[in-house]
C-alpha cells in the first residue's frame, strides 16, 4: 500500500491487530496510546513509531508526519466502565475524537479517517439482522457516547470534506483479548469449584462474533474505499446464542462444567445482536475465521497466556 498510517489506541486489542495488518501491507505505521514499549517491542507489533501518550490535540501536534490513513481505536471499550464512570467514558471516547478531528482540520490533513464504532449505538433491537439504516437508540453511556462520536464525524465530513468510514463492530474476539464475555467466562470455567459456572441472562441472548483478524481486514477495506462518508457493520453475519458460544468455549477448554444462567439482564446489555453485513460484503470484504475455529484458537492462546502468568 505504501502509505503512512496513524493508529490511535494502538496499545489495545484492535489497535494492535490493525497495526500488524497495515504493516503486513507495506505501510509505515505510527502509533499513539497509553502504554510503554521499548523500540523492539513496538516494532514487533507493527509500529515504526510509538508515542506513549493520551490522544489530545497537544500530543497529536507533536507528530511530525503526513498521514494517508488514520484509524481511531482510542476510547473506552467497556459498557460496564461507562456505567460506573460515565464522565471518564465521555472524555476517553468523545473528547479524544474531538481533539483528533481538530488536529486533522488544523493540519489540513487529507487522511481517510476510519473509526471503529460499536453496535451499542443501536440499543435494544428485536431478534432480527440489524441494518446500518436502523434507528439508533443506545441504552448505555457507552453506546450514547459512540453515537455522539458518529455525529461529530458526520459533521466534520459535511463541513470540512473529511473522508470518514465508520465501522459498527459487534462482538470482536480473539487471542490477546483480556476482557469481555469470553475472557470472563474462561476464568469462571477454569476456576469452577463445584462443577458449575453461573452467567447473566437466559443463554438465549444472541451475539454476532468477528475475529480480530477479520476486524482488522475490514479496517483495511474501509480505508481503501473511495467514499466520502461510509457506515458499515462489522460482524460475521452469523447469529450465535450466548449458550452456544459458552458451550463451544467450555468444550474447547475441556471442562465438564455445567452452564447455569441466572435469568437476570445485565445493565446496558441488549438481548439480541445480529448484524446484516450486506454492505461490508459489497465492499469486497469477507470474514475468514469460523467462530468454532476462532474459539479453539482463543483457547490455545489462553492456555499459553495462563501458563506464562503463573510462571
Amino acid at each position: 500500500m505504501n502509505k503512512t498510517v496513524l493508529v490511535t489506541g494502538g496499545y489495545g486489542f484492535l489497535g494492535r491487530a490493525v497495526a500488524q495488518r497495515f504493516k503486513q501491507s507495506g505501510c509505515r505505521v505510527v502509533g499513539i496510546g497509553r502504554g510503554r514499549w521499548a523500540p523492539e517491542e513496538y516494532r514487533a507489533r507493527g509500529f515504526d513509531v510509538w508515542l506513549d501518550a493520551g490522544v489530545s490535540l497537544s500530543s497529536l501536534m507533536t507528530l511530525n508526519e503526513a498521514f494517508d490513513v488514520v484509524v481511531h481505536c482510542a476510547g473506552n471499550g467497556s459498557v460496564g466502565y461507562s456505567l460506573s464512570n460515565p464522565l471518564q467514558d465521555f472524555y476517553k471516547t468523545v473528547q479524544s475524537t474531538a481533539d483528533l478531528l481538530e488536529y486533522l482540520r488544523l493540519s489540513k490533513s487529507t487522511a481517510r479517517l476510519v473509526y471503529p464504532s460499536s453496535a451499542g449505538v443501536y440499543g435494544a433491537k428485536e431478534d432480527a439482522p440489524i441494518r446500518e439504516t436502523d434507528p439508533l437508540d443506545p441504552i448505555s453511556p457507552y453506546g450514547c457516547h459512540k453515537k455522539i462520536v458518529e455525529d461529530l464525524l458526520a459533521s466534520y465530513s459535511r463541513t470540512y470534506g473529511m473522508h470518514v468510514a465508520i465501522i459498527r463492530y459487534f462482538s470482536i474476539y480473539g487471542p490477546g483479548l483480556t476482557k469481555q464475555l469470553l475472557w470472563d467466562a474462561s476464568n469462571r470455567l477454569m476456576t469452577a469449584r463445584d462443577g458449575t459456572a453461573t452467567f447473566w441472562g437466559t443463554g438465549e441472548e444472541t451475539r454476532d462474533w468477528i475475529s480480530g483478524e477479520d476486524a482488522a481486514e475490514l479496517v483495511i477495506t474501509a480505508a481503501n474505499t473511495q467514499c466520502g462518508f461510509l457506515i458499515v457493520n462489522g460482524a460475521s453475519g452469523k447469529r450465535v446464542t450466548v449458550r452456544q458460544a459458552l458451550t463451544l468455549l467450555r468444550d474447547a477448554i475441556g471442562t465438564g462444567t455445567e452452564l447455569i444462567f441466572n435469568g437476570e439482564t445485565k445493565a446496558g446489555d441488549p438481548r439480541y445482536y445480529h448484524a446484516d453485513v450486506s454492505r461490508a460484503l459489497e465492499l469486497g470484504w469477507r470474514p475468514t475465521v469460523p467462530f468454532a475455529a476462532g474459539i479453539k484458537s482463543y483457547v490455545r492462546w489462553l492456555s499459553t497466556y495462563v501458563e506464562h502468568v503463573i510462571d
